[in-house]
């Protein structure tokens, strides 16, 4: 699943390319995975897109009426179109009349002639309309972006909790856009073991944590993400930083720093890669009998 730095990279190519065009035609073919898709259509045909962002593992596209339609709809209504790619989504602009890939179920015709379009094997992504106001209601209980907390937020937010703290990256209302690539590699690179509980951390286990953790997500954006499975940019390229992991995926490869061999193990229902040998496995307390 797309984390944050491939939702990053493809918010960034289509904040490069979409500003300032306007939606001329709104066309779906499988609707399962749209909130109210007739929604869609009637309130995007004709607005203007003000930019591309990310949130978490979601993509805001915000539109707003042109200059003409402003004084019928409202000087300031503006609404965004809500993406998350799921498994296996795809966000990416094409000319109009380029060939269209299989499982293409979403079509935002612009102005100059080419078209954003969707696509997803599995559909197991979600689109929806975000008008005033509805925000907050969609994205309001989200956490902190790990970009942009500071060391202390960070550390208040995972520190003396009593979950594993794989299970503390990984969800979402903790920190937003966090997935199961990017807390393995952090792990390994801040020496933690993912069973680790927050509260059994240090403060020097907890500022080595948080500065693998931006340092990986940094990396990974400036290598434009992890093409793991059907990941592509916004102009349908593959990522890089699939060539730098380090546990992820390497189940019985030797580890990079230490030549261990590589384990997994099921951590908060997920698969969780780490080195025996760097990650200390927490110490399990010994029962006393009663006799």
């Amino acid at each position: 699943m797309p984390e944050l730095p491939e939702v990053e990279t493809v918010a960034r190519g289509l904040q490069a390319q979409l500003p300032g065009r306007r939606i001329v035609e709104v066309r779906f073919g499988k609707t399962d995975f749209v909130v109210n898709p007739a929604a869609i259509e009637e309130h995007l045909r004709g607005q203007r897109i003000g930019g591309v962002r990310r949130f978490g593992k979601f993509l805001l596209v915000e539109c707003e009426a042109v200059a003409e339609e402003k004084a019928t709809k409202g000087a300031e209504e503006k609404d965004a179109l809500l993406v998350h790619l799921g498994m296996t989504g795809q966000l990416t602009i094409a000319a109009a009349g380029a060939p269209v890939a299989p499982h293409t179920h979403a079509f935002f015709a612009l102005d100059d002639g080419r078209e954003m379009r969707y696509t997803d094997v599995r559909r197991f992504g979600r689109m929806e309309l975000l008008r005033n106001g509805g925000r907050e209601r969609a994205l309001g209980a989200l956490g902190l972006d790990p970009l942009e907390a500071s060391e202390r937020e960070f550390s208040e937010r995972i520190g003396g909790r009593h979950a594993r703290v794989k299970a503390l990256l990984l969800d979402q209302h903790v920190l937003r856009g966090v997935g199961n690539i990017y807390a393995d590699e952090s792990l390994w690179r801040a020496k933690i073991h993912p069973m680790r509980t927050g509260n059994s951390l240090g403060r020097e286990e907890m500022r080595r944590l948080y500065g693998a953790l931006q340092a990986t997500l940094r990396e990974a954006i400036r290598l434009r993400g992890s093409s793991v499975s059907d990941y592509v940019d916004a102009e349908g390229a593959r990522g890089e930083f699939q060539l730098r992991h380090r546990v992820y995926q390497r189940e019985g490869k030797k580890c990079f720093r230490c030549g261990a061999t590589i384990h997994r193990a099921i951590v908060a229902g997920r698969s969780s890669h780490f080195c025996p040998r760097c990650q200390r496995a927490p110490r399990r307390r010994r029962i006393r009998s009663k006799n």
